[in-house]
């Protein structure tokens, strides 16, 4: 592609025009800058509304294939990359999760987390090889995330991964994009263009977060990570933690500081399975062997106790 048609092809996107009502932004008071980006900021969620029968169809494959053993790999280059790894890298202290079970790929490798690598978001090879090093199954999904939609990398990236039989996933901010066109379930999430011509970390990059947000938490839910909305399968790795586990354990069960503490260390500070020792009134080997049983299902568990 010349560089005149690439310029024609960014020119058409809605994530790059040009807004002349803003041409003197520079000027205005910082309040009314301020204001400005607020109110451009509040559209953003009306945008993933009408995205969201799609977002949930797509949350149900990737369920269905992460219950098999599946992983969730988000695969973006710059800001759309980095939202990705985001979102994996908060998986395992937030929901217990293998660090391998949700991974975030982006274009040119860590390094690219904090600096630009010239050409990587322009490599289809790249993101094949980026992938094949993971040796995606069927039983995996991989996520392309895209402001525009055509990044070279992402689309890459998708196309690969249905070759292989994975599930694919394609995030967009633009209409008939490629990336929504080259997978399984397309969202779309038009935004409109940016405050800024074509800063792309701005409102696409705030749909993209939201949109990810949902992926990776209710893929969770459905798993069994979450007993309503606590957070069992937290790892208490900092004090922080470990008092939001006893607190979890309390809202669960509404026992008394002795008794959590007393579970929690019979758990080894499981907070699902100390939760089960006091709510199934068992032992922490037999709370152990129901979870195991139940898949890891606290519900369940509890179902298969009182049964």
């Amino acid at each position: 592609m010349t560089s005149h048609d690439l310029r024609s092809e960014l020119a058409a996107l809605t994530t790059e025009a040009f807004r002349p009502e803003l041409a003197d932004i520079d000027q205005l008071p910082t309040l009314e800058i301020a204001r400005l980006m607020n109110g451009e900021d509040a559209g953003v969620p009306g945008a993933v509304a009408k995205q969201l029968p799609r977002i949930a169809a797509a949350i149900d494959a990737v369920a269905e294939r992460m219950g098999r053993g599946g992983r969730l790999v988000y695969a973006g280059a710059g800001t759309a990359g980095r939202l990705g790894v985001l979102d994996a890298s908060e998986c395992p202290p937030t929901f217990n999760t293998d660090p391998a079970q949700v991974v975030g790929l982006i274009a040119g490798g860590p390094e690219a987390m904090v600096t630009s690598v010239e050409g990587a978001e322009d490599s289809e090879e790249l993101a094949r090889g980026d992938l094949d090093a993971l040796r995606i199954t069927a039983d995996d999904t991989v996520v392309g995330i895209s402001a525009s939609g055509r990044t070279p990398y992402a689309v890459g990236a998708v196309e690969h991964a249905r070759a292989l039989g994975a599930l694919t996933i394609g995030l967009a901010c633009n209409e008939h994009s490629a990336l929504a066109a080259a997978a399984e379930h397309g969202i779309e999430v038009v935004v409109g263009p940016e405050l800024i011509t074509g800063s792309t970390r701005l409102k696409a990059g705030t749909a993209q977060k939201l949109v990810l947000n949902m992926l990776s938490t209710i893929t969770m839910i459905r798993l069994g990570k979450t007993y309503g909305n606590l957070m069992v399968d937290v790892r208490a790795s900092n004090d922080k933690l470990r008092a939001r586990s006893r607190r979890i354990v309390a809202l669960a069960t509404g026992a008394s500081d002795e008794e959590i503490e007393k579970a929690l260390t019979e758990s080894g500070g499981e907070v699902k399975n100390a939760i089960l020792i006091l709510l199934a009134e068992v032992d922490g080997p037999t709370a152990a062997r129901l979870l195991a049983e139940s898949g890891g299902r606290l519900r369940a568990a509890l179902a298969h106790s009182a049964g």
